[in-house]
């Protein structure tokens, strides 16, 4: 169940790149352009959990080589990012969550929403990924105006708003949902000893974020695939009243 529902995530998000960047958008189009950008910035997104996952040694368990294959390619095809470095850097936020060594926690505790994100960009960004994906958008202008009848510049802005754009509002989804709202309460004053999960229903958080609100119930049992974790929060509410969204 695990590789057909990832795989058909990567499938999504294929799809989804080819017909953003071949559709006919005119002057008229604004709905359509905004359609096209929210689907992408959900397949997006949706890439980064397949990455996340195969991180966790969820996709294809019995296979770990072909599990870590797929992770990689999830992980370059979303920002051109290193598989390696962006598991340990994962490895390190779940072994010492909201601590000083943890990478997705910002070092000083009283930033900004937007210094934080800030930060966390900085910790898994590279001069070395940032060329291989400028490098990548580059290839898809010239696709694009190989495959259509749009001259390049027209190709530049297609592949702004179809690939560009929604990596920006993917990332800013995983921060917000993933790491802003959970953790923050393990910041100063509170620090809290837990991440906490968002009190939405399920249909709400596989649009949010893939269930990646489901926080606590996540690092409770990162054994646990994506598709899995509301599940997991239906127990924790059953057992526990829900915590507060603060």
């Amino acid at each position: 169940m695990s590789l057909l529902l990832n795989g058909v995530l990567i499938l999504g998000w294929g799809c989804s790149l080819a017909l953003g960047l071949g559709a006919t958008i005119t002057q008229d189009s604004i709905w359509l352009v905004l359609v096209i950008v929210l689907v992408r910035t959900q397949m997006q997104t949706g890439l980064f959990i397949v990455a996340h996952d195969a991180m966790h040694g969820l996709v294809c368990p019995e296979r770990i080589k072909t599990n870590h294959a797929i992770g990689a390619l999830a992980l370059m095809a979303y920002a051109g990012v290193s598989y390696a470095r962006c598991q340990r850097q994962h490895q390190r936020h779940h072994q010492q969550p909201g601590t000083a060594n943890d990478p997705d926690f910002p070092s000083d505790q009283r930033r900004s929403v937007l210094r934080w994100y800030g930060q966390f960009l900085l910790r898994y960004l590279s001069a070395e990924q940032m060329l291989r994906l400028l490098g990548g958008w580059g290839l898809l202008v010239w696709l694009t105006a190989a495959a259509t009848s749009l001259d390049w510049r027209a190709a530049a802005l297609r592949v702004l708003l179809v690939a560009t754009l929604p990596l920006v509002l993917s990332s800013w989804q995983l921060f917000v949902v993933g790491t802003y709202l959970p953790h923050r309460g393990q910041c100063v004053p509170e620090q809290s000893a837990h991440p906490i999960s968002l009190n939405l229903p399920p249909w709400l958080s596989l649009l949010a974020c893939f269930h990646f609100g489901y926080h606590r119930e996540h690092h409770d049992n990162p054994g646990l695939n994506w598709f899995q974790l509301p599940s997991a929060r239906t127990v924790s509410l059953v057992l526990a009243m829900p915590e507060p969204l603060r």
